[in-house]
């Protein structure tokens, strides 16, 4: 055991000397107390170690112990439904050992290592298999079948398996190779900052499916992509994060509360597990892993939870199974990188944050991807992070938000206007953009319609067209207008209102699928063409502003899945009829 003296405390940071043969990150513990800390910087026999827990009352010549390992996340059975810490302690646990205080030094194991999971084999004694190969699954929970994987950089012919109920410490298979036994057990450990490895990356071309109308439409994200949400506080990025959370084509969901306030992420814990999953219909927390690590709790455990919470999501993708990722929020971990950074005395660079920022957040996001995992055969597996960023008051020309735009393909700008509007989601679709559009071309051809670009862009223009007419009205008044542009003014309404808002909180409206996006966009653009036509024969511009055809468009959304075909042609039928007679009155 390697240990050294601590000669300095500054906050989360302690100099300890007579650490030489320590390597960089590995975890050491701090005092009698036992604290957790994780050295970041070596100087000869000094070590610069970030601590992860409150350091208030530690002073010079108390001891430090090197564990020799580096940080890492212990991974298997058990991990769905758990509520974590920012370094992988089980806060259900802690509580039961220390009470509702979450003491300082408390040693609670990540998984329980004492309950036993039955484990069914899936491949034979005489086998051969290699570093990725599932040998046997374990049903985790309703929604999940955790898989059993050969451990990485271990190969060789199955000697012995067997069905049977394990602790996650026993031996469930014995793998030969060149004479070597190698006991595989139902749980491994990961360091958090090295990715876990896999064969090749996919290109970006499946939609992830969202049913937010606002995203799936405008600005898609695909599968394995990387999108973030900057906001100013209350435009409503943890509604959106649990919006997708909830509705998202995603098998597992990895949510981490990095730094946020107590309260969201008391929200967050009290609602997940209340939250019915729309595929089983049981808990959402069947197919959740969380990671809280509040505002309150010491500010160098945000780092921690960052990449303990990714490793846990990659883990996952390794099986084959589609994950989604939230971190919210990203920019309270930059900030406490700038408090590390500076208790190093490091040069500073903008703002404050450290130089080296791009980076950190660029490998923290190109762990991401849609990809063939390690192992026989081509299984594909995709993580997509989805991170919110917290520019005070809502700026995002500073550092965090700036890095980030630099890495992602997909922007999410909430806006304060819209969401005092009380529209949500208050994603503003002039600002807001998504890279994968084009890849996803060929994807929303053949799985949701074969003119579904069109329509899009067709939404898209009337958006910008009513931003430009918006300025004319705003100086000269509305009569200054054609009255083909008022007509436009009252389709991107429409497209405003009817479409891209979408209420959370309505069983209906919370989800949408691609066919009823395409027919509301097509009943909004039917309605709009047929107009037009009906304005070139000599129809009036205020009797067409009044159809009540209108007011059943904007019901559209809150019609049931099963009745939108018949709606949709009600609503076509209706139109025809709305407008002969306007034709005919304007006549008169």
């Amino acid at each position: 055991m390697i240990s050294g003296i601590i000669t300095k405390v500054a906050g989360p940071l302690v100099i300890a000397e007579g650490m030489r043969n320590a390597n960089m990150f590995d975890v050491v513990r701090v005092s009698k107390q036992r604290l957790i800390g994780e050295i970041i910087e070596m100087h000869g026999d000094k070590a610069s170690i970030q601590v992860y827990e409150e350091t208030s009352g530690l002073g010079p010549g108390e001891v430090v112990e090197s564990t020799g390992v580096p940080l890492s996340v212990e991974l298997g059975p058990g991990l769905i439904g758990a509520i974590y810490d920012g370094i992988q302690r089980p806060l259900n646990e802690i509580m039961k050992v220390a009470g509702n205080n979450l003491t300082r030094g408390v040693e609670v194991p990540s998984l329980d290592h004492k309950k036993k999971w039955h484990f069914n084999p899936s491949v034979k004694p005489g086998t051969k298999v290699q570093a990725g190969d599932v040998i046997g699954t374990v049903n985790e929970t309703n929604a999940v079948l955790h898989k059993i994987m050969v451990p990485n950089k271990v190969s060789g012919t199955v000697k012995s398996i067997k069905e049977g109920d394990y602790t996650i410490d026993d031996t469930v298979a014995v793998i030969e190779n060149s004479g070597k036994e190698i006991n595989v057990t139902m749980a491994v450990k990961w360091p958090v900052r090295i990715g876990r490895p896999y064969k090749r990356k996919l290109s970006p071309d499946i939609l992830l499916t969202t049913g937010q109308r606002t995203i799936d439409t405008l600005f898609p994200i695909a599968k394995g992509g990387v999108a973030a949400v900057p906001g100013p506080f209350g435009s409503g990025k943890t509604v959106v994060q649990h919006q997708l959370a909830k509705w998202a084509a995603a098998d597992i969901i990895v949510y981490i509360g990095c730094g946020e306030r107590g309260n969201e992420m008391t929200d967050v814990l009290n609602e997940f597990p209340e939250l019915k999953d729309p595929r089983t219909g049981n808990s959402l927390m069947e197919r959740t892993v969380l990671i809280a690590n509040t505002s309150d709790m010491p500010v160098a455990a945000r780092e921690a939870s960052i990449y303990t919470g990714i490793t846990i999501a990659e883990y996952f993708r390794d099986m084959g199974y589609t994950v989604a990722l939230m971190a919210d929020s990203t920019s309270r971990w930059a900030e406490a990188l700038r408090e590390m950074s500076g208790r190093l005395e490091e040069m500073p660079g903008e703002e404050g944050y450290p130089a080296y920022l791009g980076s950190r957040l660029a490998q923290f996001y190109e762990r991401a991807g849609r990809v063939i995992v390690n192992g026989t055969g081509d299984t594909e597996g995709a993580l997509s992070v989805i991170g919110a960023v917290s520019p005070p008051g809502g700026d995002i020309s500073e550092p965090v938000s700036q890095a980030t735009l630099r890495i992602v393909k997909v922007f999410w700008g909430l806006d304060a206007s819209l969401a005092y509007k009380r529209h949500f989601p208050a994603i503003n679709w002039l600002t807001s953009y998504s890279l994968y559009t084009d890849q996803l071309t060929n994807w929303f051809k053949e799985n949701a319609s074969e003119d579904f670009m069109e329509l899009r862009g067709r939404l898209m223009s009337l958006l910008q067209d009513e931003a430009e007419l918006q300025e004319i009205v705003n100086l000269v008044g509305m009569d200054a207008l054609s009255s083909g542009d008022r007509l436009k003014l009252e389709t991107a309404r429409s497209i405003r209102e009817d479409y891209l808002h979408q209420n959370a909180f309505d069983s209906i409206d919370t989800y949408t699928s691609l066919k009823k996006q395409v027919l509301m966009m097509r009943a909004i653009l039917l309605s709009y063409d047929k107009s037009s036509e009906a304005l070139k024969n000599g129809a009036d511009i205020d009797l067409l502003m009044k159809m009540d055809i209108r007011e059943r468009i904007g019901r559209f959304k809150y019609v049931e899945e099963s009745d939108i075909d018949t709606e949709f042609g009600a609503i076509s039928a209706v139109i025809d009829q709305e407008i002969e007679d306007v034709i005919e009155r304007s006549e008169d």
